[in-house]
């Protein structure tokens, strides 16, 4: 750290640009800025999270020099990565979303009272913040059903289009209703929302206007509003605000149905009773949390190392760009941060952490209130819906391909399921001899590397639990079967961090595996190569293998990290 203190704000006041214009000396910081935002904004856009460089130059208009940079800052950084010729987005770039959901705190503190609501409801129920003319989705619980909440962490619907749109258009200025009415007559069919049907017919911008001005002013008169099948036919929704201590509206709390179960009618009469009065409790709790503001607590990754990566990538790395991400992952405070507790954050001088935070507050990232700076969320678009649904198979996919290239043998990964192992994910080499498995292949747990390290995850009474009761059949002549025998492996395992299982399954095979965890440390599954054991003794199978299948399991876990911050993962 350059500072050994601690953030101080016992300088003057730093104006916020709405005050003093942004210096002609700042907007070498916004270009690049500006330029990278733009890709990450084009490698998120629907089916297009994978693209070649010469896509990104039609995408974003940027000229090839200019893509190439930016790709490969980004790639450093981790927020890319190269997929042949190719790249593609990584869901470390989820700890973009994830600083703004920390730090509006509607997750985290009303998140709790939406899952209790939604069993109360029996509904599914999501909350909702504005965004430009747009309402955002922050929070989303779903029933299980076959016709259920499809909406995503992150989507955006037109704010005509959904329940929560007339609860925060009321508050709207002339300048947003401009802005709106100028979105609709370019966009009438809403093809630029991807997470809603594109309507068929221009002529809705038509009578848009003034049906959603009549439904802005009865939301007003009433304190509450409806979808009825504004997204698309058979939903229906009903909303109602929740408001800060200034009596703004910061989000929306909406009951969704369908129309085989309620009319508008009878589900606003079903649950607005409750609904307001939670709605109340949610104002109350988040005045609470308000007056907790963060502090001077680190991001929840280390800095980025950006001279080094001058010093590597020369001309390719654009340093500015590099440390504008780095400010904006570190404002995931409660409430944002200052400017002195971002400079900490970030080990970066207080010159450039305002230049950083003045070009996202430019550029539409941030915004600043009195001497606290919050990321807007806006920043969910950069790739959040995405990312935040990928399921374990996808986020493990192009580590495994990573770590095949680097050793040039079959790697896999497998799930507990019940007394056996489970493939999830594979990626094999191809040799005249190679092993025949494929994904949804199942082995008994105990004689196989990866089902010892998953019973090695459980806790000791588990797993004399499950060898006592597994039939613990030889399947070649080398079969551990002995339950004592077993036991004191799974122990090993568990001390060692890796399981070796050397012919035990088939003859000729060797397999060696580490477990991958999860954020709290709990082990979900694991990882392995599989080789011959004509290819070298046990030794060197350790040698070779086991720093690489580590580095693997380490960057699983990192994107697993990631990923399930703030959504359950998707376990196959």
């Amino acid at each position: 750290m350059t500072s050994t203190s601690g953030p101080t704000d016992a300088q003057a006041p730093l104006p916020t640009p709405a005050q003093s214009p942004l210096p002609a000396a700042d907007e070498a910081v916004v270009g690049p800025l500006d330029r990278g935002l733009s890709v990450l904004r084009a490698m998120s856009a629907p089916s297009e999270h994978r693209l070649r460089p010469s896509d990104l130059v039609r995408a974003t208009g940027l000229a090839r020099a200019t893509v190439d940079r930016v790709v490969s800052t980004l790639v450093h950084l981790g927020y890319l990565r190269q997929a042949g010729r190719d790249v593609e987005l990584t869901p470390r770039l989820l700890e973009l979303g994830n600083a703004y959901l920390s730090a509006c705190g509607i997750p985290d503190t009303l998140g709790p009272i939406a899952d209790r609501l939604a069993a109360e409801f029996d509904e599914s129920l999501s909350l909702a913040v504005p965004d430009g003319d747009g309402v955002r989705f922050v929070t989303r619980v779903s029933r299980r059903r076959t016709m259920s909440l499809a909406f995503r962490i992150g989507d955006l619907l037109p704010a005509e289009r959904c329940a929560p749109g007339a609860l925060f258009a009321k508050e709207w200025t002339e300048q947003q209703w401009s802005a709106w009415r100028a979105r609709l007559r370019a966009d009438p069919c809403d093809a630029s929302f991807s997470a809603v049907p594109t309507r068929t017919s221009a002529t809705v911008a038509e009578t848009a206007e003034a049906d959603f001005g009549d439904r802005v002013t009865q939301a007003a008169a009433r304190g509450w509003s409806a979808d009825n099948q504004l997204v698309e036919p058979g939903l229906i929704a009903v909303a109602v605000p929740v408001a800060d201590p200034s009596g703004r509206t910061v989000c929306a709390v909406s009951v969704v149905s369908h129309i085989s179960r309620h009319t508008v009618e009878s589900l606003a009469a079903a649950v607005l009773p409750r609904l307001r009065d939670e709605a109340a409790a949610m104002e109350r709790a988040l005045a609470e949390a308000v007056t907790q503001p963060g502090g001077r607590a680190a991001p929840d990754s280390a800095p980025p190392d950006n001279l080094t990566a001058k010093q590597e990538l020369g001309a390719g790395f654009l340093q500015s760009l590099a440390r504008g991400l780095a400010v904006l992952a570190s404002l995931n405070a409660a409430g944002g941060r200052t400017l002195s507790e971002v400079a900490y954050a970030t080990d970066l001088p207080r010159a450039t952490a305002r230049r950083a935070l003045l070009s996202l507050e430019q550029l539409g990232y941030v915004e600043v209130d009195g001497r606290r700076f919050r990321p807007l969320p806006r920043v969910l678009e950069l790739g959040y819906a995405h990312l935040s649904g990928l399921s374990l198979t996808q986020i493990v996919q192009p580590h495994l391909e990573r770590l095949v290239g680097e050793v040039h043998e079959s790697a896999s990964m497998t799930v507990l399921d019940g007394d056996d192992i489970r493939y999830v994910a594979r990626i094999p080499t191809y040799r005249i001899m190679s092993v025949d498995i494929t994904v949804g292949t199942r082995f008994p747990a105990y004689a196989t590397s990866m089902g010892r390290v998953l019973l090695a995850g459980l806790d000791e009474t588990e797993r004399l639990d499950r060898l006592s009761r597994a039939d613990l059949r030889p399947l070649t002549s080398r079969t551990v079967t002995d339950p004592a025998a077993l036991a004191q492996i799974l122990r090993d395992t568990a001390t060692d961090g890796y399981a070796l299982v050397n012919e035990e399954l088939d003859e000729g095979l060797r397999s060696l595996a580490v477990p991958v965890r999860d954020a709290a440390g709990t082990v979900v599954a694991a990882v392995n190569v599989s080789t011959h054991t004509g290819r070298g003794s046990i030794a060197d199978t350790l040698a070779t293998l086991l720093p690489a299948l580590r580095r693997a399991a380490a960057r699983i876990e990192a994107d697993l990290r990631a990923v399930s911050a703030r959504t359950p993962l998707r376990m196959p």
